[in-house]
């Protein structure tokens, strides 16, 4: 099988990771399963420039290509003119072309002048042996939609026309359905219209013509989800004469019932909000990975192949903060045992593994991380990925004795929170209406919450139009309504996040002055469902632990020579030992009758051979640190 792999370049200041250069993300190539590595490579600040890029890419080409890393990918922000004033949600910086399309700012990527875009740059890729990606965002920019600009109809090379009028951007694009955390950015557009298909189209056909392999398409799913978008765009793609490998992002609130409405129009999509190098970061992706195994999507149907649930960037080697715009600056906050439980998580799942340090300075010991054989063997060929619960564990004497009381007093506390789902989850049917007096009514979550004994109720008033402009879209809110937390309030609920999630940020459901926006309109449906315009999810009231990232947990999977792999993490502050019979793996691997077996077994970060293990298998970690046993039973 072929791997496949992907470095991102962007320096950004933007809200993921942020690296000085590129960003790897591997991924499977239209494939089958992962690739031996599926690793990318990013960076987090957009003001990156073709020179550097292409010595990025070079030195992917010289020392990561031959370990399977095959994908660079400009990140973030590649149209915005890095000049004063400019800065993640600005407006009137970008770089459109005249059908409004985005095109890369010249004075960072000169060999795009005279309208060829990004043609010279992935051809240079192409001949160093690697594949060629962007980033892209939703729709269609706020600067075109305020320039109305025309729309290209690729079948003739004019202006779209349809109704005998010509069609322009004021026409397909939607202000109510602005990206949430992007709302100068970028913004929806109809794809119930012709002329909003022709936008898509456009779009696509010149990434095609400019020799791109990759699209990482943002904000479109988890909390800001548009399916209608995601659903034509995988149409186009498949209709383009070059294969285009499809990602989603980012992936806030996205959950196995979410994932089923996409993975078979996609090959990868993002599960988690962004990943940092932090631990509180890493930490939340354990019940993240654990239920979308449980739920089978590692390697269901996808595009023109299989799909893969996508945890995010590794942030290694030598980084930018976030909001830095020059970076790199400063080496990776986890320690060596933090990264390799990282790394290792991500292998076990499957996750295409996206790299972001800058190239030009790995280090080593990071190169021999991102670059371990056993670890891109499993990441490409192993079955049967999942967690594995038949496990002990037990904390240190001298972590018992060195914990203060108050890390030991925190136990698991409940609490109901509000959260977004697809539609078709039968955990969304919970709403309904109540009349409070002649003029009030509310809806309300029809089970009584336990700490509070009292039904969760919102107060409803009916969308007011508010100009002749909106009477446009009038046929868009009908029925809609917008939610309040008292019945004198001037803040409206809204499901997205104004802001993109990092991984460890839990917010749902907040409240703010009341906007003309679809993120703060809402339909209540005759099966209990409350949906909201802008993503189209479904609110639903569900119970959330609270906890801290503490415990053990344990990961298995098969290999395909007939071996085992074993993983073990030390969630917890201390040192811990954790245990798992030898039998018990049996129950997880079907088909390998190891419930009377005998293993060779050896582990792969302290590079010990335990020889032949019978009964048990024990290993004492350090604090967030991990173990992977390789074990070949007979």
């Amino acid at each position: 099988m072929r791997s496949c792999f992907i470095i991102c370049f962007c320096f950004t200041f933007l809200l993921r990771r942020v690296i000085s250069g590129t960003r790897f993300r591997g991924l499977t190539e239209l494939a089958s399963s992962p690739p031996r590595g599926w690793n990318s490579y990013d960076s987090f600040c957009w003001t990156v420039s073709e020179e550097e890029f292409l010595q990025n890419a070079e030195l992917v080409s010289r020392r990561l290509h031959a370990h399977g890393y095959e994908y660079v990918v400009v990140d973030y922000l590649w149209y915005r003119r890095k000049v004063k004033g400019a800065y993640v949600d600005s407006l009137g910086f970008d770089v459109i072309d005249e059908w409004g399309r985005m095109i890369p700012d010249p004075e960072r990527w000169p060999s795009s002048r005279g309208g060829k875009g990004f043609t010279e740059v992935a051809k240079k890729v192409h001949d160093m042996g690697l594949k060629f990606g962007i980033h892209v965002m939703r729709g269609i920019s706020t600067q075109a939609f305020n320039a109305n600009t025309p729309i290209l109809d690729i079948t003739t090379g004019s202006a779209y026309k349809e109704s005998r009028r010509e069609w322009r951007a004021k026409d397909v694009g939607i202000k109510e359905r602005a990206c949430a955390w992007m709302k100068n950015g970028f913004m929806s557009v109809d794809t119930k219209s012709g002329a909003g298909k022709a936008f898509l189209r456009s779009l696509y056909k010149q990434y095609a013509d400019w020799g791109v392999d990759f699209v990482k398409n943002d904000c479109v799913f988890g909390d800001d989800l548009d399916l209608a978008e995601i659903s034509y765009v995988s149409e186009v793609l498949t209709q383009l004469n070059r294969p285009i490998l499809y990602s989603l992002s980012p992936g806030s609130s996205a959950s196995p019932a979410m994932a089923r409405d996409v993975n078979g129009l996609v090959n990868m999509y993002r599960v988690t909000g962004d990943d940092w190098d932090s631990w509180k970061d890493v930490s939340t992706h354990f019940d993240v990975a654990r239920d979308f195994a449980a739920a089978n999507m590692i390697g269901a149907k996808g595009l023109r192949g299989k799909s893969w649930p996508d945890l995010d960037m590794l942030p290694f080697g030598w980084l930018t903060d976030p909001g830095s715009n020059e970076g790199p600056h400063r080496k990776c906050n986890l320690n060596l045992d933090e990264q390799r439980t990282q790394i290792t998580l991500w292998s076990m799942a499957k996750s295409p593994l996206m790299f972001g340090g800058d190239m030009r300075r790995l280090d080593e010991i990071t190169f021999k991380l991102i670059t371990n054989p056993t670890l891109l063997e499993i990441n490409s060929f192993s079955t049967n990925n999942a967690e594995f619960p038949y496990i002990t564990s037990s904390l240190s004497r001298h972590t018992w004795t060195s914990l203060s009381r108050n890390q030991m007093s925190k136990g698991i506390t409940d609490f109901h929170a509000l959260g977004l789902t697809s539609c078709k989850d039968d955990n969304a049917r919970g709403w309904l209406a109540r009349t409070v007096d002649d003029d009030l009514e509310q809806v309300c979550w029809k089970e009584k919450l336990s700490e509070l004994q009292v039904p969760f109720c919102l107060y409803k008033k009916h969308h007011l139009l508010e100009s002749d402009e909106e009477l446009t879209y009038n046929h868009l809110y009908d029925g809609k309504v917008r939610l309040f937390a008292t019945e004198r309030t001037e803040f409206c609920l809204g499901a997205s996040p104004h802001k993109k999630l990092t991984s460890k940020e839990f917010k749902r459901g907040s409240f703010s002055p009341c906007r003309r926006e679809a993120n703060q309109m809402w339909e209540l449906n005759s099966n209990g469902t409350l949906t909201n315009s802008y993503s189209g999810l479904c609110a639903s009231i569900n119970r959330v632990k609270a906890n801290s990232p503490n415990g053990a947990r344990a990961w298995i999977a098969k290999g395909r020579r007939g071996e085992v792999y074993v993983a073990f993490f030390n969630l917890n502050p201390g040192k811990t030992l954790v245990s798992a019979k030898i039998r018990d793996l049996d129950k997880a691997v079907p088909g390998r009758k190891l419930n009377s077996a005998s293993c060779k077994c050896r582990e792969e970060w302290s590079g010990k051979d335990f020889g032949v293990v019978k009964d048990l298998l024990s290993m004492e970690l350090v604090s967030h640190g991990s173990a992977l046993f390789v074990l070949n039973c007979n």
